[in-house]
């Protein structure tokens, strides 16, 4: 009886090695969580969390130049389910959307045949979550329905478009990277191509970049740099001037609204949209590592910067206050955004043929980096905050950073517990939370150092050519310890053990010095390997045969001295029983030895004729050999040939028993006995020899098979016009009589039963690649080596064919609901966001109510178990609300949507019941209670979101940047005019009076600072005011109209000016800055209305603009009425318990019968109980067929009544 089964289901793969030029460029980590990354025609899955390849994707026919993961940036339900979509552009042209899951093509698209520039999905996905953006050589821009392959609209530009970027506050700009400059567009919009060919602008600058000046003292650095002026004008430079052929990438801040970033090899430089001016400049010293890539982040203004020598940098946004023990000079204070480098990876060693290609970043947590190497490395790179006990920063000159005082966005309880380095906000709290303060004064805060750790790293193959050979084949002796080993040899000496059944490197061997030319396995456990080095003078080589024992990795030359100055080693054959070992040379005759013993059996005489192919008898001929011979000897067959160019010995022997280019095929014995020789006159020169039962098949240079039946004495010769037949190998197993056959240009599979062919492969017609050498795996699955670096296991009929994700043998759990089928998927998400069930945590599946097949409840367990287990420590804690809960766990499944909602929903939340609480007490004659501490701002990512005062306050610090920084007329008229709308009229006045006599403005802008500084709350004056402002707007003076309204304080009126006019963000702005909280939430709500309406369609921003207004029952209604039940649920309870809405009824009952429909009947019950009368129908449904839930009822009423 067999102990336990070995599981040798062998998966198709791929591996892979090292990445082709045009790679560079093609790696991306999604919201689901996993990293995408081309490799010459095929592109690799990886879960960075486990460091595994976890699907590869062949369907391109050239080389991949982008891939792109799409956006999750919406509800997830029944009708919208999480799934693994990725679109991949190749150099020919070609796109295609993968499912990935399954491994197939989803739709393809093709316009050109040239590569794809660049590519991005639409991040706002209220209105389709399906489209797609690409740049097609030239200069064209084409919207794509990802979904159906469909062409929306297709627009070309006047110049060469290299790249793009979406400004990720509006998804109406868009700015294209051109190849003289960046086209601006305003009007971008899924439903028509823009209209105009958008704000063109160029960049020059004075000095080529501020590192090649001449060098300065390090004291001086920051002087030098404040001198570097990078103008952005809208006329064409000089061809002196240094314009933007060498900018390497440009992309909108997501930190910051209106910024963007420009990376040069020496300089990253921070531009002010608004402005049209550069403020701020991240310089690399004269003797630094130029700059490959930038990513910045927008959880913090920070950047990740990669090197060209492959280390990652991370540098953050400097405060505007400075350090409290400093004393600065005021001017200095703020003279631009300077980014300090706060951590730093190790470097590689970059070679020739080793270079560091992209860097790309969780877009979950933004604290860890997977780096892309040339030779095919995947370097997982995580971002850790470690406490500092000392004060190191102080020499550095850098001001300290801290850990935040809250969790997922909810301050921190006393002794709660939070998870470590979660991600980048959970990390360091955020500008201005503590601007200047002492830690004494936030006791709970401490001071945090950042630094990088190496978790995870992926080795591809090295470069080819390769030498493959599978160890034995299972058999019902081995069945108890057989692990599907392949050994490739390769160009650098080194013995790669892959195990196949994970894909996984087993074990790497260096046992040469020289290029592996063959492989032998003598046992399960152990394989012989040759080398040969290069030939000298004399074309003498140096010749390794080594002998290695696997489990041990001890290695012995198999020749023991010999070996120096001989003939090539040409090929070695081991005897089927594995007992002999058979030694070809070039030009020396063969050795025969003893595997087990290791000794020299026999030399042939110098006489004996040159080999061309060799092979050992199989072993069941064993039995009647051991008759005539003496025992445990084998028979080989052997074939020799004559040939015009080997030596006049070797030709007086051989043309002795040969007339011309005849061949000669003898079988021997290994005592040397010949035991029968025959002539084949009708084939070329014999290059290969198969031998298994009574099948022999011979294969020629010419491209001709002969297949000889040695127990009906028949031969059929087969002319296949294929050229060289280079390698044939039967396939294993009793009575399997395929045969696998290599050529010069592919391979194919045939069935010597039949004498005919199965299938087969040819380059240029099915594949680009070339095969390098072949062999099979198992007996109905092949493998080859190919030059594109990769080796490649495929079904007999040998298609590249990707396989299903969820049914591979991984050797760690991957955590990835989106493998799930998508009702698992959402009980998952259900299952964890309603813990605790039944009054206790459990990660049990089975422990719940829950109706469902038993392989999907397999499945959702297995992910249970793969789910992290801090998280579950942490989340399951006495302290932990439903608003660290919630955004925790929404961070797990990559809800892009799910998360933006809560991290605005949480703040809110808090501030009002907060506000509430301080009103309450207040009223009651009352201290005001210390229910928790003041919650921090949003940060300024969330732009408009953010309270009005930290709001105007960033406002200010930039509008005061912006003045430092203004270096034409035109800057300093924009900075007048934002001064003015902020209400600061006396630096307005300044910048007004600055105007030079010879200016055409220069009258007007005296009197414009006149009437700023004379305008008096007198009735009169204010009407007139208001009566040009009035006329200027109606003839097209917008902005001149709403600067007059903001200097008579008719702020109000001049927002909805603005938004009659569509200026609708503007208006916000304006809001914000200069309305009171009633006038400003009129002037929201309008928004509101405007995002809600048909034609614009933007639910997702309107909801979060109600939440910041507090407006919470709204929101709860409206999700409820855009079907987005488990948010609106989980919402409304949450508003409950902070006590800021009434009870929405339906909304729990519409949840509950959510949760009925995917199974959860306990949860069902649970918030139809809550629902209150709205519920009551639907209990009675859940209850009807028996009382076997009447306790889950009781239990469901009584543990979790809604709070009060």
């Amino acid at each position: 009886m067999i102990p336990y089964t070995v599981n040798i289901k062998l998966a198709a793969r791929t591996l892979t090695g090292t990445l082709h030029l045009q790679n560079k460029t093609a790696v991306d980590w999604g919201w689901q969580g996993l990293v995408a990354q081309g490799c010459h025609s095929s592109i690799l899955i990886i879960d960075p969390k486990t460091a595994q390849t976890i699907q590869v994707l062949e369907r391109h026919k050239a080389s991949v130049v982008k891939v792109k993961w799409s956006r999750e940036n919406y509800h997830h339900g029944l009708s919208a389910p999480y799934s693994l979509r990725l679109a991949s552009a190749d150099a020919a042209g070609k796109i295609i959307v993968w499912d990935v899951v399954s491994g197939t093509a989803h739709c393809e698209i093709q316009e050109h045949s040239k590569p794809i520039q660049d590519m991005e999905w639409l991040w706002a996905q209220d209105a389709s979550r399906d489209l797609l953006l690409a740049v097609h050589p030239p200069n064209y821009i084409i919207l794509w329905n990802g979904d159906t392959g469909a062409k929306l609209w297709k627009k070309s530009y006047a110049e060469n478009i290299l790249s793009f970027s979406f400004d990720p506050f509006d998804p109406s700009n868009l700015a294209l990277l051109t190849s003289e400059g960046i086209v601006f567009v305003t009007d971008f919009s899924h439903s028509k191509p823009p209209g105009s060919g958008g704000k063109k602008v160029y960049i020059a600058s004075p000095h080529a970049s501020p590192a090649h000046s001449k060098p300065a003292p390090p004291t001086g650095a920051k002087k030098a740099l404040n001198k570097v002026k990078v103008l952005i004008t809208n006329e064409k430079p000089s061809p002196e001037a240094v314009t933007l052929n060498d900018c390497l990438q440009l992309s909108y801040l997501p930190a910051k609204r209106n910024h963007m970033v420009l990376l040069y090899p020496r300089e990253i430089l921070i531009l002010d949209l608004e402005l049209s001016q550069t403020v701020g400049v991240v310089a690399i010293e004269r003797s630094g590592v130029p700059f490959i890539q930038v990513v910045p982040c927008a959880q913090r203004d920070a950047l990740y910067c990669l090197h060209e020598n492959g280390c990652i940098t991370l540098r953050l946004s400097r405060s505007g206050a400075p350090p409290p023990d400093e004393s600065v000079d005021p001017e200095q204070a703020v003279q631009e955004l300077v980014y300090d480098l706060r951590s730093q990876c190790d470097a590689i060693r970059v070679t020739k043929t080793v270079r560091p290609y992209r860097v790309v970043i969780c877009p979950v947590n933004e604290n860890a980096a997977a780096l892309v190497v040339s030779d095919g490395r995947v370097m997982l790179w995580e971002l850790k905050a470690h406490v500092s006990r000392s004060a190191s920063n102080l020499g550095s000159g850098l001001t300290p950073l801290y850990s935040p005082l809250s969790f997922c966005g909810t301050p921190l309880s006393p002794n709660q517990k939070m998870i470590p380095d979660l991600s980048l906000n959970n990390m360091i709290a955020g500008q201005g939370t503590i601007p200047g303060a002492e830690p004494a004064q936030a006791p709970q805060q401490q001071e945090v150092l950042l630094k990088f750790l190496l978790t995870g790293l992926l080795s591809g193959l090295p470069l080819p050519p390769f030498s493959l050979r599978m160890c034995p084949p299972l058999t019902t002796k081995n069945i108890s310890h057989y692990q599907p080993l392949l050994a490739v040899g390769t160009s650098n000496g080194s013995v790669l053990i892959y195990n196949l059944t994970s894909g996984l490197l087993h074990k790497e061997l260096s046992s040469h010095s020289c290029e592996v030319r063959g492989i032998e396995w003598v046992s399960l456990s152990s394989f012989l390997s040759f080398a040969t080095s290069a030939p000298n003078n004399l074309g003498l080589v140096r010749n390794e045969l080594q002998h290695t024992h696997l489990p041990t990795g001890r290695t012995f030359a198999f020749r023991g001295e010999r070996g120096n100055d001989e003939p090539p080693i040409e090929m070695i054959k081991v005897s089927h029983l594995k007992q002999y070992l058979v030694v070809v040379f070039k030009e020396k005759p063969l050795e025969l030895w003893d595997v087990r013993t290791g000794t020299l059996l026999r030399e042939m005489a110098k006489n004996f004729p040159t080999v061309t192919a060799l092979e050992w008898s199989p072993s069941h001929n064993l039995k009647s050999l051991k008759k005539k011979q003496l025992a445990a000897r084998e028979a080989m067959a052997r074939q020799t040939v004559s040939d015009a160019e080997q030596s006049s010995v070797e030709s007086s022997v051989i043309r002795s028993g040969v007339k011309g280019q005849r061949s000669l095929l003898s079988i021997h014995t290994p005592a040397g006995n010949t035991r029968e020789s025959g002539r084949l006159g009708s084939m070329g020169s014999i290059a290969c020899i198969a031998w298994k039962g009574d099948t022999l098949v011979l294969g020629d240079v010419d491209g001709n098979l002969n297949f000889w039946d040695l127990k009906a004495r028949l031969s059929r010769g087969i002319p296949t016009h294929r050229g060289w037949v280079k390698k044939i190998r039967f396939a294993p197993g009793k009575g399997n009589q395929k045969l696998l056959v290599m050529y010069t240009d592919g391979a194919e599979v045939w069935d010597t039963k039949e004498v005919q062919m199965v299938s087969g492969l040819r380059v240029g017609r099915n594949v680009t690649y070339r095969i390098l050498d072949i062999d099979w795996c198992t007996s109905d699955k092949v493998v080859l080596a190919s030059d594109d670096g990769c080796i490649r296991v495929l079904e007999m009929a040998m298609k590249s064919a990707c396989y299903r994700m969820d049914e591979q043998d991984l050797t760690d759990p991957v955590w990835c609901p989106y493998l799930l089928l998508p009702r698992a998927a959402l009980t998952l998400k259900a299952f964890l966001l309603l813990q605790p069930w039944s009054g206790s945590f459990t990660m049990d599946i089975t422990q719940v109510d829950y109706t469902e097949k038993e392989e999907i409840k397999g499945l959702i367990q297995e992910q249970l178990n793969s789910h992290v287990t801090i998280w579950f420590g942490v989340l399951r804690g006495p302290m932990v609300n439903t608003l660290q809960s919630v955004p925790g766990h929404l961070r797990l499944f990559g809800d892009e949507s799910d998360l933006q909602f809560w991290t605005v929903a949480s703040h809110y939340l808090q501030t009002f019941s907060q506000e509430r609480q301080a009103g309450v007490a207040a009223s009651d004659g009352q201290a005001e209670s210390p229910q928790g501490a003041p919650v921090s701002h949003l940060e300024i990512c969330q732009d408009t979101l953010c309270e009005s005062a930290y709001f105007q306050r960033f406002q200010l610090e930039r509008v005061h940047l912006q003045e430092l920084k203004r270096s034409s007329y035109e800057h300093t008229k924009k900075c007048a005019d934002q001064l003015l709308l902020l209400g600061q009229t006396d630096r307005a006045v300044q910048l007004l009076l600055e105007t030079s006599a010879d200016n055409p403005s220069y009258y007007c802008d005296s009197l414009k600072a006149c009437l700023v500084t004379t305008i008096t709350s007198s009735g009169p004056s204010q009407s007139t005011i208001k009566l040009v402002a009035t006329n200027m707007i109606a003839n097209g003076k917008l902005a001149e109209g709403v600067q007059l309204l903001c200097l008579i304080d008719k702020a109000a009126d001049a927002c909805r000016y603005l938004q009659t006019y569509g200026e609708w963000n503007r208006a916000a702005w304006l809001a914000k800055v200069r309305l009171n909280p009633s006038e400003a939430s009129d002037v929201l709500k309008r928004w509101v209305e405007h995002l809600c309406s048909p034609q614009v369609n933007q639910k997702s921003k309107a909801i979060l603009v109600l939440l910041s207004l507090g407006c919470f029952h709204k929101v709860g209604e409206m999700l409820h009425s855009m079907r987005y039940f488990d948010r609106a649920a989980l919402f409304i309870e949450a508003c409950l318990k902070y006590g800021v809405m009434e009870l929405i009824g339906s909304a729990f009952a519409d949840y509950a019968r959510l949760l009925r429909t995917l199974g959860l009947r306990e949860g069902a019950a649970l918030w139809a109980s809550r629902a209150g009368g709205a519920g009551e129908e639907l209990l009675e449904e859940l209850f009807q067929p028996g009382d076997e839930a009447d306790g889950g009822l009781e239990e469901a009423e009584g543990v979790l009544e809604s709070p009060k």
